[in-house]
């Protein structure tokens, strides 16, 4: 039970009671510590404004009654945290290509307003003061977008024309959908492909062309997905199959020490101010573009073939700047 709902609870419990209730029984109710109870009680009587009293006898808790029928929980207290996700839904909701479900989101939108109201928050005034930025986005067709719902919802295969862009070609698949997942604002369908035998991620912006299939859906156990796409790094990943580690130079590291590159990373600080970071990966396509993102500032230290893969890039890049133009 969260601290939030133990409050709501506790303020039912002193509502409907009308005798004081004991320590040990609020505690068996809430089911928590002597601590936490205190915590509770003060929070509900010193900060809500709660009638809330202890009987000098019994030492038992109750509400005043003549107080209690005016007092209520404000409907909404929410942390930073919350705040945040309640702020970028919005924006997110605001910034929806029309056409998918625009009725139905415009009530949400609508409902998040009034929470963000309830806090004192006019943010529909002065939208301008969120301001979210984006990734290079690709734009993926409403039709294609319900198409996948439908497929993910009512379990069914999908036949589609995809244009991989590492091979270049056009390729005919049947697939059972798995997971759409949002990566660095861009859409992936994860499914099991028929044609491959295998778990594969399609970007929806690369699909050319789909159709509902009636033929019920391939499943495919949680544990496998997680394995396949969640272990390593990147979303081309597959299972996580080496461990690369990287050394940031000082500067670098204090941006570098901060981000999340995986769950399963793990970091450590150098005595010079360096930071070195490990990192699972499987394919190193995705992993060798992020590690060039910072140039000179990181060195990988290891695998030997994927330090290679890296090398080979730096030097491509390095010609094209030793010849005058």
């Amino acid at each position: 039970m969260s601290r939030r709902e133990r409050l709501y609870h506790l303020h039912a419990i002193l509502r409907q009671r009308r005798t004081p209730i004991t320590r040990q029984v609020l505690m068996d109710e809430l089911g928590c510590s002597q601590a936490t109870l205190y915590r509770l009680i003060g929070e509900l009587r010193d900060h809500l404004g709660a009638p809330l009293e202890q009987d000098p006898d019994s030492r038992g808790y109750y509400y005043d009654r003549s107080l209690a029928g005016h007092f209520e929980l404000p409907g909404l207290w929410i942390s930073p945290e919350e705040l945040q996700a309640l702020l970028t839904a919005r924006h997110i909701l605001g910034n929806v290509q029309p056409g998918l479900l625009e009725d139905e989101l415009d009530g949400v939108q609508s409902r998040i307003n009034q929470l963000l109201d309830q806090q004192g928050l006019n943010v529909s005034a002065h939208p301008e003061r969120i301001n979210i930025r984006h990734d290079a986005g690709r734009p993926v067709p409403a039709a294609l977008f319900e198409t996948v719902f439908q497929a993910l919802f009512q379990r069914r295969r999908l036949a589609m024309s995809y244009h991989g862009r590492r091979r270049d070609n056009l390729s005919e698949r049947i697939v059972s959908p798995q997971r759409l997942t949002a990566y660095r604002d861009r859409w992936y369908l994860e499914a099991w492909c028929h044609q491959a035998e295998g778990l594969r991620s399609f970007a929806l912006e690369r699909i050319r062309d789909m159709r509902l299939l009636e033929e019920a859906a391939r499943e495919i156990p949680d544990t496998a997905m997680a394995q396949h796409f969640d272990e390593s790094f990147g979303i081309f990943s597959g299972p996580a199959r080496e461990v690369a580690t990287l050394r940031f130079s000082a500067e670098a590291a204090r941006w570098a020490a901060d981000e999340m590159w995986h769950p399963q990373q793990q970091g450590q600080w150098l005595d010079d101010g360096r930071f070195e970071l490990s990192v699972p990966f499987g394919s190193p396509r995705e992993l060798v573009m992020e590690i060039l993102r910072y140039g000179a500032d990181v060195e990988l230290l290891e695998p030997a073939s994927l330090r290679q893969l890296v090398r080979e890039q730096l030097e491509g890049a390095l010609e094209h700047y030793r010849s005058g133009r």
